[in-house]
């Protein structure tokens, strides 16, 4: 009787292993893709901005005459790349917990049971990650949020011929990049929330 328990006990074991196993390396596989999308579009648009600054500068300056010093740069854009740096930052963390996952999952399935993980131990670390999602797709959805009212106001601006008498109204590729950029991250946090929370619901059940 005690040989058919320990049977069913280390069958439940390899069982949960191989789903944390699964999820972790599904979440940490995607949240790396996804993060390393936005990160690479988020440098670029900060190198496109300041080469935008650099290149806008006037030559020559007449004196008496005021020079705007950020002409051609888009105003409140800065909002949209400062929401998805902190999102890519928070998604540093996703991606450090999903990875906890996977050696948790390798202990779980380890023949010593003394190397195995406890139950608390394992929940916390899909509550973490879940939260850490949750908070990333909060910040990368203000930054997709801002950057799309600037594209809006932009769009508006040029239906009326604004565009064409002021350079900070036109809708640029540096301005979608980030709202891109933005978005790949709330898909990197999307998918690692959604693993923490199917294992952390069907361990609970």
């Amino acid at each position: 009787m005690q040989v058919d328990e320990k049977i069913t006990l280390e069958a439940k074991l390899e069982k949960v292993g191989n789903i944390l196993r699964l999820t972790g390396w599904i979440g940490l596989s995607a949240q790396i893709v996804f993060g390393a999308v936005a990160l690479l579009m988020i440098l670029f648009a900060i190198a496109g901005r300041n080469f935008s600054q650099a290149t806008g500068l006037p030559r020559a300056i007449t004196p008496g005459v005021a020079v705007p010093v950020n002409q051609g740069l888009t105003p409140g854009i800065g909002v949209g790349i400062f929401w998805a740096v902190c999102g890519i930052l928070a998604l540093l963390a996703g991606i450090y917990l999903a990875f906890r996952q996977t050696r948790l999952a390798r202990r779980l399935r380890h023949a010593d049971t003394m190397k195995h993980p406890t139950k608390a131990e394992v929940m916390t670390v899909l509550r973490l990650s879940a939260i850490v999602g949750l908070v990333g797709m909060l910040l990368t959805i203000l930054g997709g949020g801002a950057t799309l009212a600037v594209l809006f106001s932009k769009a508006i601006a040029q239906s009326q011929g604004v565009a064409i008498y002021d350079p900070t109204r036109t809708i640029r590729s540096i301005d979608i990049i980030v709202a891109m950029a933005n978005m790949s991250g709330i898909a990197a946090h999307f998918v690692g929330t959604v693993a923490s929370i199917s294992v952390f619901e069907w361990l609970h059940r």
